[in-house]
């Protein structure tokens, strides 16, 4: 029976696998509305894992024959290389991967596939499937933000002591360093690992034996299939069980953060790249022209970074809109729970993947950076830092000191070491021109040494860090 063929439109007029209720099959657009094997197939090496346990814990329960089991495995090993090979007939009219695997087995091995759906229900094995999808999920992002953390660590170690403006309100705020800023990411990046892994645990019980809503009479072990599974437990609560979709919804928020923090080192891909400030370039990799314009050189991949981040933002909020009104347990509405998370783990792997290779892309302009890093006053704080540790003003005088200098400096178009000494004595007599030796941009990063800060010595040391912690 091994190469029965596949019949999928024998369940048109009533689908077989429920049929004993139904006469009649569904309407054209009920059935199209109704079916979810379009998106709900990419859940298959789950579903058969799911029943691969499910028939085992069976059997060992005396609640199927060691015959039925094997034909069960057999028959799934079977399916899964029809899959794998692309030459599984999907079926609309069965709805679902769950059915569509069903049927396929019952033509395959018989009497003993009608019997693998004994003591679950097409809720709970839902629940158990994409419970196991999110979960490897989550086990492949959590790869991809490690290698972006890792692309972002060894650039910050290689520009530990490159100057960069630092900004607030985008304007030059403070001299920091490249590597510094590059190592800002990494500390993001390590917290959504931080959220995926706290998912991954919160997530990690087993749904599969609560069956419908209520459990089952048959004398199952949930224990059993939860670790078959790899799962540390089965759900306490068979209503909880079939009903949960908390941890489709803390993945999609997890995305969501995440994306935002991708999003914003795009969105300074994209201005350190434009004409006006051309800190860095990115090759061709990830570059492309105008149709029109033959000089253009446009930062793509980091702008669609930068969108995929709406797309992300969607799914959360579509989730949590169709799950917000459900009274416990299971409705119909849950089918379209996975369609926001398959296209947001689409969508993150992507982003990470471009985002990786952007960071090792790129090529910075270490003498633009740090003239840049030098205007717009950026040592002024450092000057007033002086008064307060040398003349000990207090800071609030000394901010206001400072303040007339830069006043008096940018009148003369000027920089603060532009000043003569006679000029800075002229608003505070106690200066020295030993002032002079604070107010360069390596002597600002340099004095930076407090525990995260941007002393080329301690981001060295961070990024060294990080690069023993990714190995």
């Amino acid at each position: 029976m091994t190469d029965a063929p596949h019949t999928p439109n024998a369940a048109v007029s009533a689908n077989q696998q429920w049929g004993g209720r139904f006469a009649a099959g569904p309407a054209a657009v009920m059935q199209e509305i109704n079916a979810s094997i379009g998106f709900d197939q990419r859940l298959w090496r789950q579903d058969i894992a799911g029943s691969l346990a499910h028939a085992a814990m069976l059997a060992h329960c005396g609640i199927i024959q060691p015959s039925d089991e094997g034909d069960i495995a057999r028959g799934l090993e079977e399916i899964a290389a029809e899959i794998e090979s692309g030459r599984f007939p999907f079926a609309v009219a069965l709805e679902d991967i769950h059915m569509n695997i069903e049927a396929r087995l019952t033509e395959r091995v018989g009497e003993a596939g009608k019997r693998l759906h004994t003591a679950r229900s097409r809720n709970d094995q839902v629940a158990t499937d994409f419970r196991l999808w999110v979960r490897d999920a989550i086990d492949g992002i959590d790869a991809q933000l490690a290698d972006t953390m890792r692309a972002l660590a060894t650039r910050a170690a290689a520009h530990a002591a490159d100057p960069l403006p630092g900004f607030t309100h985008l304007q030059t705020a403070q001299p920091v360093t490249l590597g510094h800023h590059f190592l800002a990411y990494v500390e993001m990046l390590s917290r959504d690992r931080g959220r995926l892994a706290d998912c991954r645990r919160r997530m990690n019980e087993s749904p599969l034996g609560a069956a419908a809503l209520a459990g089952t009479s048959f004398p199952i072990d949930r224990h059993m299939t939860a670790r078959a599974l790899g799962f540390d437990r089965p759900m306490a609560n068979s209503l909880d069980a079939v009903a949960d979709r908390d941890y489709a919804l803390e993945f999609l928020a997890a995305a969501a953060i995440s994306a935002m923090h991708l999003s914003r080192l795009a969105e300074e891909i994209v201005i350190w790249c434009s004409a006006p400030y051309r800190f860095i370039r990115l090759s061709d990799a990830f570059t492309t022209g105008s149709s029109i314009m033959p000089q253009k050189r446009n930062p793509d991949a980091a702008e669609l970074v930068r969108a995929k981040t709406g797309r992300i933002n969607g799914a959360l909020i579509a989730l949590l809109t169709v799950m917000k009104g459900l009274a416990l347990t299971y409705a119909k509405d849950m089918q379209e729970d996975k369609p926001p998370v398959f296209e947001t783990a689409d969508a993150w792997a992507l982003s990470l993947a471009a985002t990786a290779g952007m960071v090792r892309d790129l090529s910075p302009d270490t003498a633009r950076m740090r003239e840049f890093a030098g205007s717009g006053f950026a040592t002024a704080t450092d000057l007033a830092d002086w008064l307060v540790r040398t003349l000990k003003l207090p800071f609030r005088t000394a901010h206001h000191v400072t303040g007339r200098l830069v006043a008096k400096a940018e009148a003369k178009g000027i920089d603060l070491a532009g000043l003569t000494l006679a000029e800075m004595q002229a608003e505070e007599s106690g200066i020295t021109a030993d002032i002079f030796s604070v107010l360069t941009v390596e002597a600002s990063v340099a004095s930076r040494l407090s525990y995260g800060g941007t002393a080329p010595l301690r981001v060295a040391e961070q990024a060294a860090r990080w690069l023993a912690a990714l190995q």
